[in-house]
């Protein structure tokens, strides 16, 4: 994540958190970064000197990022895809034909989950077969 200092038309200074200075034009593009302020769309990048990215700061930037409440949701979170995949069997890349054939009655009803294209999942919708994406949550976030 790079941190940038913006600024509005209006000369009102704010940050914001990026994962680059791609994902930035792109949401200012879109209009999805305002001043806090005075809620303008036309945000700049100010100019800011640079910061070399250690371990250390990434810790402490996961630290401030993760306050308790966010901290017991993802625990949460993490204990329910726990027991979804405790409970259901992974049927990998056969996942779109297990789901069809449990859909239209081929095979025994159960729980299962698996990997699918973005076009095979929009088959699948269209078809009126429910599925969900599960997130996928790194080991190492707390």
């Amino acid at each position: 994540m790079i941190r940038y200092s913006l600024s509005c038309e209006k000369a009102h200074e704010f940050e914001g958190w990026f994962a680059g200075s791609a994902d930035f034009d792109q949401q200012v593009e879109r209009g999805l970064v305002s001043c806090p302020v005075c809620n303008s769309l036309q945000v700049t990048k100010a100019l800011m000197a640079p910061s070399v990215s250690t371990a250390r700061k990434q810790d402490e930037m996961r630290t401030l990022a993760m306050d308790t409440v966010q901290k017991a949701v993802l625990a949460k979170v993490k204990e329910t895809l726990a027991e979804i995949r405790a409970n259901t069997e992974d049927v990998g890349e056969r996942f779109p034909e297990e789901a069809r054939k449990i859909h239209y009655g081929e095979t025994d009803q159960r729980g299962i989950i698996g990997q699918a294209t973005l076009q095979e999942a929009q088959a699948l919708v269209e078809e009126g077969i429910d599925i969900a994406p599960l997130p996928v949550i790194p080991d190492d976030v707390n």
